[in-house]
């Protein structure tokens, strides 16, 4: 399946095209403009992780790729190639349920080889002024966000959910990315938000919205939890483990993403019966372990 649209930060008009792949390929983007280069979503190939997570290989970028990513977690896909003929993924409508439409589209096919999970065996927190995350162990994968931002529509907002039953589906894929007219100036100066519309993004004014209404009531925090889950896709494995952040955004989360990955004492890689943690889709294609576009 394809879709086409503009880069939220680079403006740049994008196609993108999801392809089947085989099982233990993981998330491969694919260069198409540049004969077909891949950057495999993992760790070591992350790059600029200021207000989108971006990667990048041998020179070559890819970026904004949390809400793909976001996406692909939530309806359990571990095996897909990615094409894409610009640097920047589409922003479509800001959040990741445009994507999750597109993958059911396509179809989610089975795969013979089991699902290997993280297990998270102890924990680990990382600290940076009144910014937290951490992880600990647990059955499942779920989260806790927190949020504080100085706005009458905001303000503190918390936000738990278990990554089971269709939750993200349902309570966090709609959820869009937001930002503020009044930082607009500043953050176009620094090269950023050249393709942010009303159409793409949530748009805060002083003490009110420009293109209301909002989606969840605690829409900010969703959107926070959505990106999260994308950014700990650079895993390259589904997580068994409990996240909770406050305040954190992309750099502390990819950051937790490398301690993880380095402190192998933190982990074990398992597998579990095809039934269990597998991300309920209420649809009539369902993920199952391995599974794939």
């Amino acid at each position: 399946m394809e879709c086409s649209g503009i880069g939220l930060h680079s403006g740049a008009p994008v196609s993108m095209r999801l392809v089947p792949a085989p099982s233990g390929t993981g998330i491969v983007f694919h260069r198409v403009d540049l004969d077909g280069f891949e950057i495999e979503a993992v760790s070591r190939n992350v790059a600029r992780v200021s207000y989108a997570t971006s990667l990048m290989k041998k020179g070559v970028l890819i970026s904004t790729t949390e809400h793909l990513l976001s996406a692909f977690v939530g309806l359990g896909i571990d095996n897909a190639i990615v094409e894409l003929d610009n640097l920047e993924l589409p922003i479509l409508d800001g959040s990741a349920l445009p994507f999750v439409e597109l993958i059911q589209k396509a179809g989610i096919r089975r795969q013979r080889r089991p699902r290997k999970y993280l297990k998270i065996l102890r924990a680990l927190e990382m600290r940076e002024g009144n910014k937290y995350i951490s992880v600990e162990p647990a059955n499942s994968y779920s989260v806790s966000y927190s949020i504080n931002f100085p706005h009458p529509l905001i303000g503190k907002e918390t936000f738990e959910l278990s990554l089971s039953n269709g939750n993200y589906l349902r309570q966090i894929a709609p959820a869009r990315t937001f930002g503020s007219r009044a930082d607009e100036k500043a953050m176009r100066n620094m090269g950023l938000i050249r393709g942010a519309s009303r159409d793409n993004c949530i748009v805060l004014t002083r003490d009110g919205l420009e293109n209301g209404p909002l989606r969840f009531r605690d829409e900010f925090v969703r959107h926070k939890v959505l990106d999260l889950v994308g950014d700990l896709a650079l895993l390259g494995k589904p997580i068994l483990g409990k996240i909770v952040a406050d305040r954190a955004g992309h750099a502390m989360h990819t950051a937790l993403v490398s301690r993880i990955l380095r402190d192998k004492t933190l982990w074990e890689e398992v597998t579990l019966p095809q039934e269990e943690n597998e991300p309920a889709i209420p649809y009539t294609a369902q993920a199952s372990a391995g599974s794939a576009l």
